[in-house]
């Protein structure tokens, strides 16, 4: 069975990655670790799990390349983020969890010289480990939003963040933690969205990387503007390889359909090279998720810990300004699944 975390596992030839996800995301969170498996090397993904069901399928897993921390756990350690769970949504406690969680690896992984965080909605196309490489000689690397509308949040998204071990990463997480601790909502508030906006002061206080999203990896905020081509090296933007890609807002309709709900696509259709060869692949990744989860006499979930009733949901469901049920952009908002086809 995987080891408890209290036991440090890794080797200086492993590279640590980071992530946590309830119930309602473990088919995308196994759906990244399938990622990993396929691009990156010598790696270990440590996973909060944010539900005892989420613990109990990935232990009757046993994935080899995982090692897990109970939520329980990490409220045990840390009491002062027990203390806010009262007081806050389920999202919003899981984004105020993700400080502490990468704090705690911190100090139980002395021999890991950097720790990459993840959300579990994020699939790899290229090795990750060459993105630690852009890092350089900072310590700190996050990647700009770049999005193609005007919102609240912050400059940059927490989707990846490289630490590389050393003084700088120590004082940027327990900062990072203590002002989640503090304020850590689904509004947009003083340029503050859940735990994001906190990282727009880094590079003011830290030696800190900036990648443009097309140098790394996009999301349904950027893609619209930024062409993909398929290349015989994989998946590629005018800077180079498309490292990963932020599915987020990806809602499962049944077991064979899944529904790009975000409403940027509302209102347009996604190029051939991104239904099929972005959007296809992850969508087969989330049926083998599926079908590994149900191995264990798992139950598909398919809700969200947003709450439908939050100011930042309001905003979401007032930009959607969604097209009548029978329009052809509607139509290609979907991704349908059957057997091992994808369309």
């Amino acid at each position: 069975m995987n080891s408890s975390s209290t036991i440090p596992t890794t080797t200086d030839a492993s590279v640590i990655y980071a992530t946590y996800f309830d119930a309602n995301y473990l088919d995308r969170g196994l759906a990244l670790y399938q990622s990993l498996q396929r691009h990156s090397g010598s790696f270990v993904l440590w996973v909060l799990c944010l539900d005892t069901e989420t613990e109990q399928i990935l232990r009757e897993l046993d994935l080899p390349f995982m090692r897990l921390l109970p939520l329980a756990e990490l409220e045990q350690l840390d009491p002062q983020l027990l203390a806010t769970k009262a007081d806050r949504l389920k999202v919003e406690y899981y984004w105020t969890c993700g400080p502490s969680f990468l704090l705690h690896l911190y100090r139980i992984l002395p021999n890991a010289q950097f720790i990459t965080y993840v959300d579990s909605d994020i699939y790899f196309f290229h090795p990750p480990e060459l993105l630690q490489q852009k890092l350089g000689g900072n310590s700190i690397l996050v990647i700009d939003h770049g999005y193609i509308d005007s919102r609240g949040g912050g400059r940059f998204n927490v989707g990846l963040l490289i630490f590389r071990r050393n003084s700088q990463t120590q004082a940027c997480l327990t900062r990072w933690r203590d002002q989640c601790l503090e304020w850590c909502f689904d509004r947009f508030e003083q340029g503050k969205h859940g735990d994001q906006g906190y990282l727009d002061e880094w590079p003011n206080l830290y030696d800190v990387t900036i990648l443009a999203p097309n140098a790394a990896g996009l999301a349904p905020w950027n893609i619209l503007q930024t062409p993909v081509r398929l290349d015989p090296g994989g998946l590629h933007t005018d800077q180079g390889p498309l490292y990963f890609y932020h599915f987020a807002r990806i809602r499962r309709v049944n077991r064979w359909v899944y529904e790009l709900h975000d409403y940027r696509f509302h209102r347009t259709t996604l190029s051939l090279v991104v239904r099929r060869h972005l959007y296809r692949p992850y969508a087969l990744a989330l049926s083998r998720a599926e079908a590994q989860i149900r191995s264990v006499g798992g139950k598909i979930r398919t809700g969200s810990a947003h709450n439908v009733n939050t100011p930042a949901e309001a905003i979401r469901k007032k930009r959607a300004g969604d097209v009548p049920l029978t329009s052809l952009a509607r139509y290609q908002r979907f991704m349908f699944v059957i057997g091992p086809w994808a369309l």
